[in-house]
């Protein structure tokens, strides 16, 4: 087993939440993803943030390419590590 993660970034929560919902639905997966309110710097939008969706994927099953466009279905992408 590795310690295989994917973020998901997402533009607002709702979305983050949506999409979190969503992977049990159209991946199989068990484990509950993470949501991560991340605050993005600088003075100018200080009251901006994106959303993280971590999950783990231990087993490697999770297609990289099919998760950045799922991400895309909320106008988000999956990070690459």
């Amino acid at each position: 087993m590795s310690d295989v993660r994917h973020v998901l970034v997402l533009p607002d929560r709702d979305a983050a939440h949506e999409a979190a919902e969503a992977l049990g639905e159209r991946f199989g997966i068990d484990e509950e993803p993470r949501i991560v309110r991340d605050a993005l710097a600088g003075e100018d939008d200080a009251e901006d943030a994106q959303w993280l969706v971590v999950l783990h994927d231990e087993d490697e099953r999770l297609d990289p390419r099919e998760l950045d466009a799922f991400a895309g279905e909320w106008d988000g992408w999956r990070e690459e590590p």
